[in-house]
């Protein structure tokens, strides 16, 4: 028989053995909230007075008398916790998690709250937690990628108002796709230092017209340094019979002559003022549209896009960049068979605009519009794509890397499927 066999079982002491709390009477007791407060008042002394261990010990006390504590326990110390920079780890993660009212002190006040704290409760929390961490003093790049990356407007909006925050460019991207559907974001959008144009004039699409009035004002921009640049470059392109698709396609967007000369000679109409006043007798048409975007230097797809939106600032920056005169601008509304007045006789206020267009923009940067917009919609509309953002797949074809490819999906997207 082996000696263990006589062995008494071990009686372990009732203080050790865990206690079912469930099961418990009422343990708020006011022991507890003075143990609470003093183990707070010991996380909170000064280095000087407590070192590390200690601190992070008392923090893991507290935080089991927290899990089981009562709501005015766990909001008092959720307020001391806020305004500690060393706070415990342990309590604030436990804090974070708790119900909104308790959690927003932690979540937009402290600074103790490491990144990865903040996108673990983005990503597992309420709507209403992530609200909060977009309301921070700080929010910095890789959360704000979590919580745009969510895509809950309100957030959204919190973050873009925020002047905290630091937006990542593929953020923007996200934002800006999601403003097509949200329009309400694109005012909060064009507020940001973030904002590239390749952003914005291809927001332009969807914006409103005092929107799209500030996209032309502050982000239309003069090609000097590009030409001054590439200069020498067009004579090389030309020597080489302009074999280069890429440099070719760069240095139609830098010069400075926008209609198409060669389109000219081969075209049946006698110039593009021509085909505009016929377009205006006859109206619009498949054959019309595709020839002045021709003698325009643009695209088909470009064109039809300029020509058949609705807002008139597009016609104004293609007759501007062009060399049309204001006139002109009347006669695409009448290809449009768009009234040029009101009922009251008075000029259409959309018309209005698109002369006041006219009349800000320069020749060059109204052609820097025309020609970012003619490249970026078209230099990788490839026939793989359109048919990708005809079946509303264009997402998984867009090369992340190319801004004209996410330029077309997003601006032709909202074209074909509205």
């Amino acid at each position: 028989m082996s000696a263990f066999d006589n062995t008494k079982p071990i009686e372990l002491d009732d203080d050790l053995v865990a206690v079912d709390v469930s099961q418990a009477p009422d343990m708020t007791s006011k022991a507890r909230r003075t143990l609470a407060r003093r183990l707070a008042d010991v996380i909170c002394l000064p280095q000087s007075q407590v070192n590390a261990l200690e601190r992070h010990i008392a923090g893991d006390l507290l935080v089991e008398m927290l899990r089981e504590g009562d709501r005015k326990l766990r909001e008092q110390s959720a307020r001391r916790m806020a305004s500690l920079v060393d706070a415990p780890t342990a309590i604030l993660r436990l804090l974070m998690r708790d119900e909104i009212d308790i959690a927003q002190y932690i979540l937009q006040d402290s600074t103790a709250v490491t990144d990865s704290d903040l996108i673990e409760c983005a990503q597992h929390a309420s709507q209403a937690h992530r609200l909060a961490i977009a309301r921070r003093k700080q929010v910095s790049e890789v959360v704000c990628d979590v919580l745009v990356q969510i895509g809950e407007h309100d957030v959204i909006e919190a973050l873009l108002r925020n002047r905290g925050v630091i937006f990542s460019f593929s953020a923007m991207d996200k934002i800006v796709a999601l403003s097509r559907d949200t329009t309400g974001l694109i005012r909060h959008i064009l507020r940001r230092e973030e904002l590239r144009p390749s952003h914005a004039y291809a927001m332009f699409w969807w914006s409103n017209a005092a929107e799209r009035l500030e996209i032309i004002q502050r982000l239309a921009i003069g090609r000097d340094v590009l030409q001054d640049m590439a200069g020498d470059v067009f004579a090389m392109a030309a020597e080489e019979g302009w074999q280069d698709p890429l440099a070719r396609k760069a240095l139609q967007f830098i010069e400075r002559r926008q209609r198409n000369r060669a389109a000219i000679d081969k075209s049946p109409y006698d110039s593009l003022e021509d085909a505009v006043a016929v377009a205006a007798e006859k109206g619009l048409d498949r054959e019309l549209t595709q020839e002045m975007s021709f003698l325009s230097g643009l695209k088909p797809a470009t064109g039809a896009r300029i020509f058949t939106d609705m807002g008139g600032e597009p016609i104004a920056v293609l007759c501007k960049a062009t060399g049309l005169k204001r006139h002109n601008i009347e006669l695409f509304w009448k290809a449009q068979r768009r009234s040029t007045t009101t009922e009251a006789g008075e000029i259409h206020p959309a018309l209005e605009r698109s002369i006041y267009v006219f009349d800000i923009l320069t020749v060059d940067k109204a052609q820097t519009l025309l020609r970012y917009w003619n490249w970026s919609l078209t230099a990788s509309l490839t026939p793989e794509l359109i048919r990708a953002i005809r079946e509303g797949s264009a997402e998984g074809s867009v090369d992340e890397f190319s801004p004209p490819s996410r330029a077309a999906a997003l601006v032709f997207s909202k074209f074909f499927n509205k």
